[in-house]
Formats: C-alpha cells, sequence, structure tokens
C-alpha cells in the first residue's frame, strides 16, 4: 500500500487543503501530521496567547480528521528528524505540506527537504496559504519584486486562481498500533497566557465568525472598516494566519459588491506582504528602505514604552487600542496605526520593539503582515509615502473614527463618563469638570507622557538628519 504524510502547519482545516488533497491523490495511506516545533514555540516571536489559540486550532483539526476516518498525528521535535521516523514507520515515500514565505519556514523546509531526500523521501510544496497560488511569482514588467501595492493589487487581480477544494468525505483510518501522540497544555509547553479574553481557535469557530461577516458587515466594509465605535472588521485574521478557514476560499465567497471588493483588498494586503518578506527576507530585522538603516537615532526610554504597553499614555485612542490588545489579543487596523505612529513618532522608540510586542501579544500575529505593517507606520518600509502622512496626531484620529468615543469608553472606562466633546483631550477639561464627572487627569487618568505638537517636530528633523547621513 503506497503511503504519504500531509504535514500539516499554517493550514489547520481539511477542506480547500492543498496538501492533503494532493496525497490523497497519490497515495492509498495517507497520515496527517503536525510537529511541535521548539524553535517556533520558544523562538523570536513566542507567544502564549498563539500557542493556546493554535493548541485549540489542533483539537478541532483532530476531530475533523476523525469524523472522515482518520486522526491527527503529534510528534514534538525537529520535523526533519520526526517526519523521517514516521515516514519509515509506515514505509512513505512523500511529504506534501502547503509552502510559507518567510525566511524561518523557508530555511526550515529546506533543511527539511534536503534531511528527507537523504533518507529517500520527497517533500512536496503545495500552495494553500495565500489567495494567489504564489505571491512572489507576480512581478513587475522588468521582472522585479513589487515594493509598492496599488500596482500589485492591480496584477495580483489578474493572476489565475486555483478552483476551491472540498474537503475530503472519507480518508483511510490510522495504521493500529502507531502512537497519535498527545496535544500538550500551554503550561507544559512552558507558556503562559497573557490575553485576558482571547477568541477561542478552530475550524468551527473561523466558519461562524466568516458566517457573520459575510452575512452583514461585508456590505458597509468599504466606508466602515475604519470605524472604531461601530466595528465592521471581519475579526477572520488570527483564522486565516493558523489556516482555520481558507484565504482562497473566502476570497470565492465574497459578494460582488463595494464591500466585498474592499475586503478581497484587504486580502491582497496580506499577500502583498508576503511576496515583500519572501523577496527582501533582511526586512525581518531591517529598515526595507536603505537610507534608514542604523541611521535613525531612536529613543530608549523604558518607563514611555511600558506606559504604552499597559495603556497609559494618556492619549485614550492610543491607551485603548492598547488595552484592547491585552483584553483580547486582537487590536483594530485603524487602532494599530495610531499606536504604531505613536510608539515610533511621538515617543521616538524603534519599531522593531512594537513589533516584538505585538508578536507576543497578537493571535494573529503573523511575521510578513505585522513586519510590514510595522515598517510601513515607522515610514521606513515599503510602500512610502511622505513622512507626514503617517505621522498621525491621535487626539484627531479619535475624533475621526470614534466621534462618539463608544470604542475608548468600552477599553478605558475610566473615560466613560467624561462629555464626548472633551474625550479626545480629556486633560483640556477644566479642574472643575474633571471632578465633576469623576476623572481628575493625573489621578484617575494618566496625563499625557509627551506633547503630540512638540514630538511631530522632532519626529521630523530624526528623519531628516537619519536620511541625510545615508
Amino acid at each position: 500500500m503506497s503511503a504519504a504524510l500531509v504535514w500539516f502547519r499554517r493550514d489547520l482545516r481539511v477542506a480547500d487543503q492543498p496538501a492533503l488533497h494532493a496525497a490523497l491523490a497519490h497515495a492509498e495511506l495517507v497520515l496527517p501530521v503536525f510537529c511541535l516545533d521548539d524553535r517556533l514555540l520558544h523562538g523570536r516571536h513566542s507567544s502564549g496567547a498563539r500557542t493556546q489559540f493554535m493548541l485549540e486550532s489542533l483539537v478541532e483539526l483532530d476531530a475533523a480528521l476523525r469524523a472522515i476516518g482518520s486522526g491527527l498525528l503529534i510528534r514534538h521535535g525537529d520535523p526533519a528528524q520526526e517526519l523521517i521516523a514516521l515516514a519509515r514507520a509506515v514505509g512513505a515515500d512523500t511529504v506534501h505540506a502547503c509552502v510559507d514565505a518567510g525566511p524561518f519556514a523557508r530555511t526550515r523546509d529546506q533543511k527539511t527537504q534536503s534531511a528527507l531526500a537523504q533518507a529517500g523521501i520527497e517533500l512536496r510544496g503545495h500552495a494553500g496559504h495565500f489567495v494567489a497560488d504564489e505571491p512572489a511569482s507576480i512581478r513587475t514588467a522588468n521582472g522585479d519584486p513589487y515594493t509598492v501595492f496599488t500596482p500589485f493589487y492591480r496584477n495580483w487581480l489578474k493572476a489565475p486562481r486555483r478552483a476551491v477544494l472540498e474537503a475530503p468525505s472519507m480518508i483511510t483510518p490510522l495504521p493500529d498500533g502507531l502512537s497519535r501522540g498527545a496535544l500538550p497544555t500551554l503550561s507544559e509547553l512552558g507558556l503562559r497566557q497573557e490575553v485576558r479574553s482571547p477568541a477561542r481557535g478552530g475550524i468551527q469557530a473561523a466558519a461562524l465568525v466568516a458566517q457573520r461577516f459575510l452575512e452583514m458587515p461585508v456590505e458597509g466594509y468599504d466606508t466602515g472598516r475604519d470605524e472604531l465605535g461601530e466595528e465592521r472588521a471581519s475579526r477572520l485574521s488570527p483564522y486565516l494566519h493558523f489556516g482555520c478557514i481558507s484565504p482562497r476560499a473566502l476570497e470565492a465567497a465574497l459578494p460582488d459588491s463595494d464591500g466585498g471588493e474592499a475586503f478581497r483588498r484587504q486580502l491582497c494586503w496580506r499577500d502583498f506582504y508576503a511576496q515583500v518578506l519572501r523577496s527582501f527576507p533582511g526586512n525581518a530585522t531591517a529598515e526595507h528602505q536603505q537610507r534608514y538603516r542604523a541611521t535613525i537615532s531612536w529613543d530608549d526610554d523604558e518607563q514611555l514604552f511600558r506606559a504604552w504597553c499597559e495603556g497609559r499614555t494618556g492619549y485614550p485612542l492610543v491607551d485603548a487600542g492598547m488595552r484592547q490588545l491585552s483584553d483580547e489579543g486582537w487590536m483594530h487596523n485603524r487602532a494599530r496605526l495610531v499606536v504604531g505612529s505613536f510608539l515610533t513618532k511621538d515617543l521616538g522608540i524603534d519599531w522593531r520593539r512594537g513589533e516584538r510586542y505585538f508578536m507576543r501579544m497578537l493571535i494573529d500575529g503573523d511575521e510578513a503582515s505585522n513586519n510590514g505593517n510595522w515598517q510601513w507606520i515607522a515610514s521606513v518600509g515599503v510602500d512610502p509615502q511622505p513622512l507626514t502622512r503617517r505621522l498621525f496626531n491621535p487626539s484627531r484620529q479619535q475624533q475621526r473614527f470614534d466621534p462618539e468615543g463608544r470604542y475608548v469608553r468600552r477599553y478605558v472606562p475610566e473615560l466613560r463618563s467624561v462629555p464626548t466633546e472633551h474625550l479626545a483631550e480629556p486633560w483640556a477639561m477644566p479642574l472643575q469638570l474633571q471632578w465633576q464627572v469623576g476623572c481628575v487627569i493625573g489621578g484617575d487618568y494618566p496625563a499625557p507622557v509627551v506633547d503630540h505638537a512638540a514630538e511631530r517636530l522632532r519626529t521630523i528633523e530624526r528623519y531628516r538628519r537619519a536620511a541625510s547621513k545615508d
């Protein structure tokens, strides 16, 4: 009996799973396996919140596989060693996997492929992580990778799409006597949950979130996606990150409407940043724009960084965003831009510190998208714009995108009784009114840790000096 392994990674589903589909087409015995890799679990972007979401998603993947006759094998260790041992135990000569774009994934896969080849086992890569089969294959007329989003988007829309694959109805049962392995708890992995009320992982939750979004919010997504008070965000990013839902299937389910097209554009941003990191792996640790590499004089104020992390900056929208992150392991995209601008351009702190903190706390923490967005808001990455276009005034952002203060009041309860006309700048309230509403600035709620107008001028000068050193 011919046998093959399906190595699951960030594709924790059975529907529209190209690696699983290919294995079933070419082998009689197919063994789904997931390897808990300590290099990821305890590496540079270790995250208790994201790992817990992953464990929950693996439980549901196992249940989905059991429902069609199989199950998920769990192994803990170096994937190359574990896959070779498993393949030899069942006589498999092929391992199927969906190909990722990040530097760690590519290095891991190259080493694993080499080790498997020496053992006489072939590693076959498939699409599945993105809407386009291979985002990095979408190139300019000169054959170069895209570094500006809009022309990439135009060509991405023209790229061929593979057909959406149905979930298999049956898989041959796992061999008797083969150890399935067991999923550990988060604490057994030496990690802890830092997020208070995270979304639950898994295929079923992904389907429910997608259904909710496609039935209503998507129709107003084009005009309302930046609104903070009446949220129209999809909340699908954690499920897309772990592949609990297929990005290709999600695109195919979008309505032919302005809202559907606006969300399709957001899916394209995900593919765009994947091809950026695939083409420029050095961006993982350094600025994409050469003129800013090692030239910006960042501040290193630990007290200000902690105030930012804990939502105690005195700027309500910034604090609301950071507290949402601590509460949910997720943050509205508009708030992400505001807090990122504040860290890098009001506090003058290195964008890499913000990137690392986000990767620690975000359930949807994706290296390519997170890195791309942090470099974008820090004005050091691809898709460049004049510095002042991405130097946000947090008070004005709040007045524009949370005019009634519903988002701020939801996450910053100290400000719930503050009149709306003072909510964006509560420090400007007369002292008597502060006492009257029970929110004394500097006591019940922090005074601003910096002055935005002054820091704006400092930032413009900081970047001017950095560019002149190039």
